[in-house]
């Protein structure tokens, strides 16, 4: 449990400043495209960023959609940027009280974008607009129909660069697993998708950056990829 203390005090360093007395002021920046991280005070576009609110009960909440009601507490999608929220007492700073956070919260908010991302690949092949399978993928990427690239890390290195091989350019982005992959399509094990261009793509690639914020990992850039260096990671 966090706890904040009884008697505002004046800050004594700008870090004090920083991680104290700006965090409740942060809280209330709801507007524009823009928020204000409550750890480094930058201000940045908010799907780089994840909102928190306190709940009734005083437990952090992690709201990923960015919608839930209260003020909202942002932080940048880092995993050094919600360690020191938790330690250091932003939320409870924040929300002028005590609060309970989870003790796995950079876990439980990585898992979150998981699923949301796992959702959108859902819709999108509701829609008509993914495919998956490696001669699929591979049709829509020479096709020039590819948007996006989903791959699973655990999947096998050489076919996930024969897949991109001549596409220097498409963005890819790597899920942790073939499982988690496949649970979109129904089935048991995907290794490779691609998304047409658009929306859907816009706001998986979003949950996945976030995702790689988070948990450090990232996927295969261009130069990896047409130099045959496609390592495995996880977006």
């Amino acid at each position: 449990m966090e706890t904040a203390p009884r008697n505002r005090r004046r800050p004594t360093s700008d870090q004090d400043h920083s991680y104290a007395e700006d965090a409740g002021d942060m809280a209330q920046e709801e507007r524009g495209p823009l928020r204000r991280c409550a750890v480094t005070r930058l201000r940045l576009p908010k799907e780089e960023m994840i909102r928190f609110v306190i709940s009734p009960d005083g437990v952090v909440i992690p709201d990923l959609s960015a919608r839930l009601p209260g003020r909202g507490i942002w932080l940048s999608a880092r995993a050094d940027v919600l360690e020191t929220a938790r330690t250091r007492g932003v939320f409870a700073r924040a929300a002028r009280g005590r609060v309970v956070i989870h003790p796995d919260l950079t876990h439980l908010v990585e898992d979150g974008l998981l699923r949301r991302m796992m959702d959108v690949a859902g819709l999108a092949r509701r829609a008509g607009q993914i495919v998956c399978g490696f001669a699929k993928v591979r049709e829509w990427v020479v096709g020039g129909r590819a948007g996006l690239v989903i791959q699973a890390a655990d999947g096998s290195p050489d076919e996930r660069k024969r897949v991109l091989s001549g596409a220097r350019d498409l963005p890819v982005t790597v899920v942790p697993t073939a499982s988690g992959l496949g649970a979109a399509f129904g089935r048991d094990h995907v290794v490779h998708a691609a998304m047409l261009q658009g929306e859907l793509a816009r706001r998986f690639r979003i949950e996945s950056e976030r995702f790689a914020g988070l948990s450090g990992r990232t996927g295969p850039n261009s130069a990896e990829r047409s130099a045959g260096r496609c390592e495995q990671a996880g977006t």
